[in-house]
């Protein structure tokens, strides 16, 4: 593990993706919510920063001791106010269902030209994206693959991003990047507070954005995998992968805290 330095202790917000960095190889490892109800325990805000569905969203916004979800890349934010979780997106929900159906219907034309691939198991769970799986329910589809869908989808003028297991697709401007920052700046953070009291940790190359925004960020262990691909890398990367990388990098940044 590369130490934290000193600019880590003012560190009030965690934002985290979530599979593969909280999860570890398809399962959730019981050392993830332990190190996030010690970030909360220690007034530490975690914001999950994924491209789940809607569905996984609202469990983690429901059961898991973080703050908020932004989920399917951005697309929307389940907070709980007063006791009860709600939803806001920078769009009508219903224009934004209309807008998926329109990118279901193309993405689907896209992939008879790759009959062994299909959308996820949790598509119907989405309210904006659509989901290919590159590995959550098969075998790691190769790379140049990724890369050749990802472009074919680009050229449709709509968004796509590579993680670990899916490539996510969606119209609109929103992105990890982009909807933490609102976010944040809704709760009253300037630009400097951003950039030295939040972080960020992921594991793959749909986190890029976050990397080369935030200077503290983190990478769990199998980040390592993609690093010759990056072109903007975490600042420091821990020894374990997913979750129990997260909780060692939680152990140490509580350390340095205290």
């Amino acid at each position: 593990m590369t130490e934290l330095n000193q600019n880590w202790k003012h560190v009030e917000w965690v934002l985290t993706d979530v599979d593969d960095t909280l999860t570890c190889e398809g399962h959730l490892p019981p050392e993830t919510l332990v190190a996030l109800k010690k970030l909360q325990d220690a007034g530490i805000k975690v914001i999950a920063v994924t491209g789940a569905c809607a569905g996984w969203c609202d469990h983690i916004a429901q059961l898991w001791p973080v703050n908020v979800v932004l989920g399917e890349n951005g697309a929307f934010i389940l907070e709980k106010k007063g006791g009860f979780l709600t939803i806001q997106a920078d769009r009508d929900l219903e224009e934004i269902r209309q807008k998926q159906g329109e990118l279901k219907t193309q993405v689907l034309e896209i992939l008879k030209d790759y009959p062994d691939l299909n959308l996820t198991l949790d598509q119907s769970y989405r309210l904006c994206e659509v989901a290919i799986d590159i590995g959550q329910n098969r075998p790691k589809v190769d790379h140049g693959i990724i890369e050749e869908i990802v472009a074919r989808i680009h050229k449709l003028g709509a968004h796509a991003t590579a993680s670990s297991i899916h490539i996510n697709a969606w119209y609109g401007e929103h992105s990890k990047r982009i909807t933490s920052l609102a976010y944040l700046e809704a709760k009253g953070l300037s630009q400097s507070d951003i950039l030295t009291k939040t972080c960020y940790a992921g594991d793959s190359m749909n986190d890029q954005q976050m990397f080369e925004y935030l200077p503290l960020s983190v990478g769990v262990a199998n980040i390592k995998k993609y690093w010759d691909k990056l072109s903007h890398k975490p600042s420091v990367v821990m020894s374990q992968p997913g979750g129990y990388g997260f909780a060692e990098f939680t152990e140490a940044l509580l350390a340095l805290k205290a």
